[in-house]
């Protein structure tokens, strides 16, 4: 077996990172994004022709808002950039009172991006919001991320990064031709794909947008239904810093929208279309590092950093969807049978389970020399690929809120005494699925999942200080979100919907998330 030595420099490596990112601003000021100044935005627009620059900041419905800025001068430019704008807070905030409603935004220059549907040159930027004595807003889900992160580092040492999985279906007319059968969509490719262009397009501009996709394809949910066809697609993006990862969910999505539009087809990220038929989940995969290396694993084996977070994942199981799962469609898709999770367990390559831990080439070999004759086998180790997988979640989900609430999941995990014990209490055997009726025993010895956004709330009453501990998430936010999802009175809604019922609650939700 021959070793791979070669030494590469720092500037080396990060030239081969920005030699084909696809981010135009990296390219063009040859730094990463997270080095970026407000004098290289300046630099960008000057030689670039820039005309606008758009400022973009999530509401509490989770989507972005838009402020439009025509470019007058480099000095106005400088002026938008460091001062930011003032914005209603009540008309972006259910609980921000009329009278006393303004904040601030101000850009966040490492998020820059050149817009891809913009006529003339344009730049975007995400926001965050202050208050007016200039501190972060502190019920920004953004700065409530912010914060998580922050007391997760000072409590364990380590980083924690995150990378999402958005499933979704197209919805369009019917058609005759190269027809998938019902339910077996899964990696299909064009033509019996209807909906590859428009998915590859979206990772294409989303990448543009300084997102780190890692692949796209087709899922299993595919039908028809009164005249039209629903097509479930998925785009998976890679590890990043937990913080970044939630940004870059929230443009996606925002761009798929739009190109959706253009295409003149509908795409929704509902939890669930109809009965039967495969839903659409917003997995989230966790890894942790240290100094930039992952901790995951050590040895071919889980660390005890990794079980421990998993241990908090299963102890704040039963809360964690007041925030991944905030709608009575949310309930509608965790069913057995539908490769979504019902009960508190973890378990390898096992996707009954609540956490799943995906295959992370553990063992240190050289497949690709395998099968490829011409390659020379190298020792190589891709451990780092590591990473496990919180699968209840939905598109619904406020991305930065669900984001904290596993980042506080994760710290408790670390925080418990019996965190290991409770690791293996709640694992389920490799190939065991659980919703098959010769592991009923197994099942009904796990704690479940709530079944609707009322019995989510109460458990989010019980757990509330994994998230209020060290003043991540204040309790007014929590009261806020226990009210919402209370509100739903959805405590019989399963039982009672009918086909046509669940078509209605759909319809009437089809644009959320």
């Amino acid at each position: 077996m021959r070793f791979s030595c070669k030494y590469e420099s720092n500037t080396e490596i990060m030239d081969k990172k920005i030699e084909m990112n696809p981010n135009l601003l990296v390219r063009f000021l040859g730094k990463p994004a997270a080095e970026f100044t407000c004098a290289d935005i300046v630099r960008y627009c000057r030689e670039n022709a820039v005309q606008f620059i758009n400022l973009h900041y999530c509401g509490w419905d989770g989507k972005l808002k838009t402020l439009n800025f025509v470019i007058n001068s480099a000095e106005h430019l400088e002026n938008i950039l460091q001062a930011g704008e003032r914005v209603d807070g009540s008309s972006l905030f259910p609980f921000i009172e009329a009278g006393k409603s303004d904040l601030y935004v101000l850009p966040r220059y490492k998020t820059a991006f050149v817009n891809p549907f913009a006529e003339v040159p344009t730049v975007d930027l995400l926001c965050s919001y202050f208050d007016r004595e200039g501190n972060q807003f502190e019920s920004s889900p953004q700065y409530i991320l912010h914060k998580a992160h922050s007391e997760f580092k000072a409590v364990t040492g380590l980083e924690m990064q995150a990378m999402g999985e958005l499933e979704y279906y197209v919805i369009s007319e019917a058609e005759d031709l190269y027809l998938t059968p019902d339910q077996r969509g899964y990696h299909e490719s064009a033509p019996f794909c209807k909906f590859q262009d428009l998915r590859t397009e979206a990772m294409k501009l989303i990448a543009q947008c300084g997102g780190l996709i890692k692949y796209g394809h087709s899922e299993v949910g595919n039908f028809t239904q009164d005249g039209k066809i629903y097509e479930q697609n998925e785009i998976e993006f890679l590890p990043t810093d937990i913080e970044d990862a939630a940004d870059q969910l929230v443009v996606a999505k925002w761009v798929m929208r739009q190109l959706a539009y253009q295409y003149g087809v509908t795409l929704t990220f509902a939890p669930k279309i109809t009965v039967g038929k495969a839903g659409s989940g917003m997995h989230v995969h966790c890894k942790f590092t240290r100094n930039g290396e992952s901790v995951m694993t050590r040895d071919g084996e889980l660390t005890d950093e990794c079980r421990k977070a998993i241990a908090g994942y299963m102890v704040a199981g039963t809360s964690l969807p007041a925030f991944g799962n905030p709608h009575p469609l949310s309930f509608m898709r965790l069913v057995p049978h539908q490769e979504a999770p019902t009960s508190l367990c973890w378990s390898f390559s096992n996707r009954s389970a609540l956490v799943r831990v995906p295959l992370g080439w553990l063992k240190r070999m050289d497949m690709a020399a395998k099968c490829n004759p011409l390659e020379q086998a190298q020792d190589k180790d891709f451990s780092y690929k590591q990473t496990f997988e919180w699968r209840a979640s939905d598109g619904f989900a406020d991305t930065y809120l669900l984001m904290a609430a596993l980042c506080c999941a994760a710290r408790h995990g670390f925080e418990m005494s019996d965190a290991l014990a409770v690791a293996d209490k709640t694992y389920v055997g490799l190939g065991v699925n659980i919703h098959d009726e010769k592991n009923r025993a197994v099942q009904e010895a796990l704690e479940q999942l709530p079944g609707c956004c009322v019995e989510a709330a109460k458990e989010l009453q019980k757990d509330r200080a994994i998230y209020t501990s060290r003043g991540v998430f204040s309790d007014n936010i929590v009261d806020y979100l226990i009210k919402f999802l209370t509100d739903f009175h959805d405590e019989t809604l399963r039982s009672q919907l009918d086909s046509k019922g669940l078509l209605k609650l759909v319809e009437e939700s089809i644009d959320k998330g």
